[in-house]
């Protein structure tokens, strides 16, 4: 089923909440490092400018690496300019065109954080999705509770079931509504 979106966040916006202040309530570190381990092959999905894109890629050193999935080509863009900034040699920015990923890895883990009520076709999403998960691949999908309410988050979860995915068990993130789901 094919649901209209109403808004995808602008890429410009992303600089109202990718910022320093927000590691007081959302360490990317902390929330991420449990599910990753180096080596491992990330695919983080509506990155913005890389909150959480570029922990990820330090997690994951020497030998992993994160694509960087996204439907806007300047948001991507900029996660580029500051990741190499920041010496972040193992990210690889991808260009979602809202069908197909177009992706021939098979990821360890995938973020999904704050994105998934943006996604305009999310069955179609997370077919897309479970193509690129090895067995036994970690998801963590997190929304925010104040634009996401209890009941689309949890019509979500339920979406996610129904395509495969299961509940390893639900996770504390301050201002979020937030799962671990394995394939």
């Amino acid at each position: 089923m094919k649901e209209k979106v109403t808004h995808t966040c602008p890429w410009w916006f992303c600089r109202v909440f990718d910022n320093i202040t927000r590691t007081w309530y959302q360490n990317p570190q902390q929330i991420m490092s449990p599910y990753v381990k180096s080596g491992f092959k990330i695919l983080d999905a509506g990155p913005g400018f890389g909150y959480f894109t570029r922990p990820l890629a330090s997690l994951v050193l020497p030998d992993g690496i994160v694509f960087a999935l996204d439907i806007q080509s300047k948001m991507l863009e900029v996660l580029k300019e500051i990741s190499e900034n920041q010496g972040h040699t193992n990210i690889i920015p991808h260009l979602y065109d809202g069908e197909k990923f177009c992706i021939q890895e098979q990821f360890d883990f995938v973020n999904m954080f704050w994105m998934f009520h943006e996604v305009s076709n999310k069955d179609n999403f997370l077919k897309e999705l479970i193509k690129v998960c090895k067995t036994r691949c970690k998801v963590l999908f997190a929304e925010p509770y104040i634009h996401v309410s209890k009941r689309m988050f949890n019509k979500s979860v339920q979406l996610f079931q129904d395509n495969g995915f299961k509940i390893v068990h639900e996770i504390k993130i301050n201002f979020s509504r937030a799962v671990l789901f394995e394939i």
